[in-house]
């Protein structure tokens, strides 16, 4: 192939191949264990997979309609009422995506235009800022307050300008395991009240959410719920992340502009997949103990490695933990998490990149959604660092 001799001028000059890709990419060419990218080793469930395997052979394979089949919308709409008493209508408050990440980029090119601000909260999930880019909106940053990564209230509402559009929570967050407590989305509603300004919330890991604690989603706040788009996933959910089936939920008249542009992106999602949790979703013991089980393998992970000179301060969700290493090196993360993975075989993230400027704390993200002894060979290696 000739080389292009054009002009090409980007529109995300700053942004190049995702950390996730990047870290995964060197444990490979090293033969390193993989804890970088946030996908499970464990086999999903083999119901499911026979439940996918037999809607193949009932013919559900052309296209799906646009916003999804009823029955997995009418399950989710189900399983959100019983869990967080909010009521979506299947038919015009739910849409089912390719994945939580195409949902966040179509609610963001729907809804935002050239000079509208997005805040979102830092550290971020590496796609909001370059969707926002793209529109030609401009993103402003809220800092989480180390070491709990607690919203700052204080500071938080001087962001707010007449030109704020939306703005981006996540919880349980990733990449740091924390969650928004009743609090913070009380305060938030107080803020928003009188105000334009939409709310995205991403809430992917729902149901990985560890001690006793709740996961505190926009739906049960009225007032908020009735200005919010909510993503979630079934890859997370479920163990399967390379199915790419995820949901968004709004009210009918978000719902509507959303669907402008989903219709324009994928159109239709995986239809044998879609039928297969539709039927799955039926049984909450499916998806109601996710919490316990994650929990059992946080903790397992962190009572390995609490003789080595990692600190850890336990996540309260998702499957990821952050591990400070600031008695071991004083190198810059990117090149901490590098030579680990080159020279000891362990893959980690750092987290400087979920920053817009490369704010270096000395913290690697593990995920520690892995079998028991993928975490134990973890352990071994981190506990010589």
């Amino acid at each position: 192939m000739e080389k292009y001799t054009g002009t090409i001028v980007s529109k995300l000059p700053f942004t190049g191949t995702s950390i996730f890709a990047v870290m995964s990419a060197l444990a490979r060419e090293h033969n390193a264990l993989n804890l970088s990218q946030g996908f499970p080793d464990f086999p999903v469930s083999e119901e499911l997979i026979k439940l996918v395997n037999s809607n193949m052979k009932k013919g559900h394979n052309q296209y799906a309609p646009m916003p999804g089949i009823l029955p997995l919308r009418e399950g989710i709409s189900e399983m959100f009422e019983k869990k967080y008493g909010a009521k979506y209508h299947p038919e015009t408050e739910i849409t089912i995506t390719a994945g939580a990440t195409q949902g966040l980029f179509s609610i963001i090119a729907a809804f935002i235009r050239p000079g509208d601000e997005v805040i979102i909260l830092e550290p971020a999930y590496d796609s909001y800022g370059p969707a926002i880019m793209l529109q030609g909106g401009m993103v402003k940053y809220a800092r989480l307050q180390a070491p709990d990564y607690s919203i700052n209230w204080e500071t938080f509402p001087s962001l707010i300008t007449g030109s704020t559009r939306m703005i981006i929570i996540n919880s349980p967050h990733n990449p740091t395991g924390t969650v928004i407590r009743s609090k913070d989305l009380k305060k938030l509603e107080t803020l928003l009240k009188n105000r334009d300004i939409l709310l995205l919330s991403d809430e992917v890991y729902e149901h990985l959410i560890f001690d006793g604690l709740t996961h505190e989603s926009v739906c049960k706040y009225p007032a908020l719920a009735s200005k919010t788009l909510i993503t979630g996933s079934f890859g997370k959910t479920f163990h399967a992340t390379g199915w790419k089936c995820g949901f968004v939920l709004a009210p009918p008249q978000l719902t509507a502009e959303f669907r402008k542009v989903h219709q324009f992106v994928v159109f239709a999602v995986n239809t044998p997949v879609q039928y297969a949790i539709a039927e799955y979703l039926k049984n909450p013991e499916n998806y109601i103990n996710l919490g316990s089980f994650y929990q059992e393998k946080r903790d397992f992970f962190l009572n390995l490695i609490k003789v080595s000179r990692f600190k850890a301060s336990p996540a309260s969700g998702t499957y990821f933990q952050l591990l400070n290493y600031s008695k071991i090196s004083d190198e810059k993360e990117m090149a901490f998490a590098e030579r680990i993975t080159r020279e000891f075989k362990i893959a980690s993230v750092p987290v400087s990149p979920f920053y817009h400027n490369q704010e270096d704390n000395k913290m690697l993200r593990f995920c520690f959604a892995k079998t028991t002894e993928t975490l134990e060979k973890a352990a071994e290696i981190l506990c010589r660092i």
